[in-house]
């Protein structure tokens, strides 16, 4: 009960990448590789070096369940959509962020496929060297549609579910090399709700079809270090209630999420965000645990997951590891009081 985890990435190391330019930039929509420190015969084995540094800190902290950190990604979606047939890389076009501003972004210029695995190897790495349960991501099908300059479909909801079928291809290969959870990252659904509500959960339920490892979805809004506005509560969450994922990661710590919300998902795994991303104060074990009691209100602790609101990607390297800390002990308080001295579960 009450598994750790974190939602999304943690930081780079300064030696890999150009950390100070990326933090100025919107998450990359095109292939950035200038941001790389490390000469492009060297950058895998130094990318391997990150992961393992990634995995060892998770463990070390004591998280249940770990990533690879994200450390082969400039951001959590290009490194997959850029690989994509169909797209125009080299000649980009433009799309709009959920802020409005106009990004780099890829054209789509015939039929969207995948042509090859791109995360396998990155599932294989981590089988090989994590001790714990095993976690990676991909993007989702619906905020791939609107992170691209559409020349070639009709609608965005054929892109989306073209979208979605190349997911379905890469999560069915992650699940043959090994991987115990894959997340679906759909941060863009908060973005535009009327057009998630008109087809973003069938492009992520055909994501899912003939899949067999558990599945999970992170939506947000979006990471702490661009200025956005963040509403009190989500535009379109209870309707994920009917997906066919098991586990849905979200956003509640800096929020102050009305937690009462999340009983309308009765059917989900909550992954519920108690540490905060955007704001670098560092949370007390105490300020973690009451988070996660008052989420106890209206989830089991079978369904709930004590994670980090979205990706640490952005936030200095001793800042992350102190929440992470606090993340893991605050959990454990939690878990002495649901659990008695003969075994039995107690709600507090």
């Amino acid at each position: 009960m009450l598994h750790t985890t974190i939602a999304g990435s943690l930081p780079q190391p300064e030696w890999l990448i150009d950390r100070e330019r990326l933090r100025g930039l919107s998450p990359p929509r095109i292939r950035m590789r200038e941001l790389w420190r490390v000469e492009e015969r060297f950058l895998e084995g130094a990318q391997d070096d990150a992961t393992l540094l990634a995995i060892n800190l998770q463990e070390r902290v004591g998280l249940d369940i770990v990533t690879d950190g994200e450390m082969r990604r400039e951001s959590y979606a290009n490194a997959f959509t850029t690989t994509l047939e169909g797209l125009d890389v080299d000649r980009p076009g433009t799309a709009p962020s959920r802020t409005g501003r106009a990004n780099p972004v890829p054209r789509v210029v015939g039929p969207v496929r995948r042509r090859h695995p791109v995360a396998s190897r990155d599932v294989e790495f981590m089988h090989r060297h994590a001790q714990r349960p095993m976690k990676i991501a991909v993007p989702g099908p619906f905020t791939m549609a609107h992170m691209v300059q559409n020349e070639y479909y009709a609608e965005t909801r054929s892109l989306a579910l073209a979208f979605a079928d190349a997911v379905n291809e890469e999560i069915r290969d992650l699940e043959a090399a090994g991987a115990d959870i894959v997340q679906i990252d759909e941060p863009l659904l908060q973005a535009w709700p009327d057009e998630a509500r008109a087809y973003g959960i069938e492009a992520i339920n055909r994501t899912l079809v003939g899949v067999s490892v558990t599945t999970a979805l992170h939506t947000c809004f979006g990471y702490g270090h661009l200025p956005a506005d963040r509403p009190p509560a989500y535009p379109f969450l209870a309707e994920l209630n009917g997906c066919a994922f098991q586990q849905l990661a979200i956003e509640a710590a800096h929020l102050k999420l009305d937690l009462s919300t999340l009983a309308e998902m009765p059917d989900k795994v909550i992954m519920l965000g108690v540490i905060d991303v955007v704001d670098a104060a560092v949370e007390t074990a105490d300020q973690v645990a009451d988070r996660i009691r008052a989420a106890l209100r209206f989830v089991p602790p079978e369904r709930l997951m004590p994670a980090t609101d979205c990706g640490m990607k952005y936030l200095p390297h001793a800042v992350t590891y102190r929440k992470l800390l606090a993340l893991v002990e605050g959990t454990r308080l939690v878990r002495r009081e649901l659990f008695s001295f003969d075994g039995e579960t107690r709600i507090p």
